[in-house]
């Protein structure tokens, strides 16, 4: 375990950055919007994720790379939040039009706090103000990351409130298991254990409807690449995959092979939907990534175990609200290994 200083947030306050390693797996944390920086696979050169070299373009440019979001994942139509019969007005920071990743401070946006560190795990705490950006109560986020055997990266998530609010929160890191996004990702073979899927409007956003992933171009129930044209343009995935009805039990759900590498990844985690994203805008950004240049379209996707989006809206979604008796808690765990030649 390392822990440095990695760079200063926009008004002066430090980020630090801890490495931890454990289980064949090295991880470098940041307190800033506690995300993920870097993560290796012994055995295996190029990072598993996709990152920056300087602080300062996280705030500044990042597509929430690696980062804990909250305390909303994904998009809240015309930010609007009903919430026991009282509309709350959310910060329109997707497109002017809605609400998106809790905020423009919301948890991805702001330094954390270090309350417990180890060799092989780190604990960060923050807590998101009662009408910040709009949202109700104040809400005491706590995440976890530890490397476990065989390979594994755990992230535990808990949160409490002393009002009722929307506590929906996710893992944002985008994965390459070829060259840590010096190419794109298209050929990987991608595998979601989803029966259906939301499919969403032009901003985006879920349209209500709930529809079987079979005949699609988001049917993934067997292993196939992204990349799959549709009138001579690659299909854009950026969809909730429906898993369940309800938070489950730690359970797999998805998992993802390299196209040349031999690095698999698989996915498990308790919420009832993960986000497939296939990181089609990620291009046009200057930021430099750890593979010594800047990303392009595809460099790298998303699984984000969350629960279905914008679900206020849709009273027949699993819902996502906490109130000031429940505990919210998720874990989700990316698994790596890479075959032998």
């Amino acid at each position: 375990m390392n822990t440095e200083i990695f760079g200063h947030t926009p008004d002066g306050e430090a980020v630090h950055r801890i490495t931890i390693s454990g289980g064949g797996l090295t991880a470098k944390v940041l307190t800033w919007g506690a995300v993920i920086q870097d993560l290796r696979l012994k055995g295996h050169e190029s990072p598993l994720v996709l990152g920056y070299q300087d602080f300062a373009d996280y705030p500044a440019h990042s597509p929430y790379l690696g980062a804990t979001v909250g305390r909303s994942i994904n998009r809240i139509r015309d930010g609007d939040l009903t919430i026991d019969g009282t509309t709350y007005s959310l910060e329109r920071n997707f497109r002017g039009l809605h609400n998106i990743h809790g905020g423009s401070e919301g948890a991805g946006n702001r330094n954390w706090e270090v309350v417990a560190v180890g060799a092989d795990y780190v604990t960060l705490t923050i807590q998101l103000g009662d009408n910040e950006m709009g949202f109700p109560g104040n809400l005491n986020i706590t995440c976890t990351y530890m490397l476990e055997p065989k390979g594994t990266l755990a992230i535990r998530m808990d949160a409490v409130t002393d009002k009722p609010t929307i506590c929906n929160l996710a893992h944002h890191s985008y994965f390459n298991l070829d060259d840590g996004g010096a190419s794109d990702a298209l050929d990987h073979q991608v595998r979601i254990g989803a029966e259906a899927y939301l499919p969403v409007d032009g901003d985006l956003i879920p349209d209500g409807k709930v529809l079987p992933v079979a005949g699609t171009t988001h049917d993934f129930r067997e292993y196939r690449t992204i990349r799959r044209e549709e009138n001579g343009d690659q299909v854009v995935y950026d969809n909730n995959f429906c898993l369940s009805s309800q938070r489950q039990p730690l359970r797999p759900v998805a998992s993802a092979k390299g196209a040349r590498s031999g690095v698999e990844m698989s996915v498990s985690t308790t919420e009832p939907g993960v986000q497939f994203y296939a990181g089609n805008t990620l291009g046009g950004r200057p930021p430099i990534g750890l593979t010594g240049n800047t990303y392009g379209n595809y460099a790298g996707f998303c699984f984000e175990a969350q629960v279905w989006p914008d679900s206020t809206h849709f009273p027949y979604f699993p819902q996502a609200i906490l109130r000031p008796d429940e505990t919210y808690s998720q874990m989700t765990k990316y698994s790596f290994r890479k075959a032998k030649a």
